[in-house]
């Protein structure tokens, strides 16, 4: 779920301190020096589509072990993946996004999908540091 600067801001990954346009600055050109609108353009261009696990919950906050799990509606990837057949990996933004999609997509559908979970890129996520993270997230890059 988008953290409170993201709903502000109507954009994913707006904090500041979150690594996630950095590292797409370096691997795409998508950096924070690029409006936001090309960077989404520049990610599609690629192949890239930016979606939440989460529909919508309840928290207070933006960090992820703030989510009243009873709260959670998933989106709905059953029909946003028949819509896209092309797809053939998913990556996750770290551990919260995979097990919601473990927790309430995934049984939802059967799938051979690659699923990928990639550290965090949240400023809350500091025991790595952005190069740490750069270098694993670089399989997004990879074709």
């Amino acid at each position: 779920m988008p953290g409170v600067a993201s709903l502000q801001a109507d954009e994913y990954y707006a904090h500041p301190r979150n690594a996630f346009w950095p590292i797409m600055g370096v691997l795409f050109g998508a950096g924070l020096s690029v409006p936001y609108a090309k960077r989404t353009e520049t990610l599609l261009h690629h192949g890239i589509a930016v979606w939440d696990v989460l529909k919508l919950c309840t928290r207070d906050g933006s960090l992820d072990s703030a989510i009243v799990e009873s709260s959670i509606e998933p989106n709905d990837f059953p029909e946003f993946l028949d819509a896209h057949p092309a797809i053939d990996r998913i990556f996750f933004n770290g551990a919260k996004a995979e097990s919601s999609f473990s927790r309430h997509v995934a049984p939802l559908r059967q799938t051979s999908l690659t699923l990928v979970r990639l550290p965090s890129t949240s400023p809350a996520h500091a025991s790595m540091t952005f190069e740490q993270k750069l270098q694993a997230w670089q399989a997004v890059a990879a074709q």
